[in-house]
């Protein structure tokens, strides 16, 4: 079943052994232009976590 529109962005935490992860969606990866196994840098600012492209 798909997704309402509004709930496109909603997205639940998984677990797998000591990681969690988060599925993006396609679209946000697609528009980054980013790839499988594309190194990305995470900091967190406040309540916030920003992904960014690593260099």
């Amino acid at each position: 079943m798909r997704r309402k529109l509004v709930d496109r962005n909603i997205r639940k935490i998984g677990k797998r052994d000591a990681s969690y992860s988060i599925i993006l969606p396609i679209e946000m990866i697609r528009e980054l232009n980013w790839k499988k196994g594309q190194k990305v840098e995470i900091r967190k600012r406040g309540e916030e976590l920003i992904i960014r492209d690593w260099k």
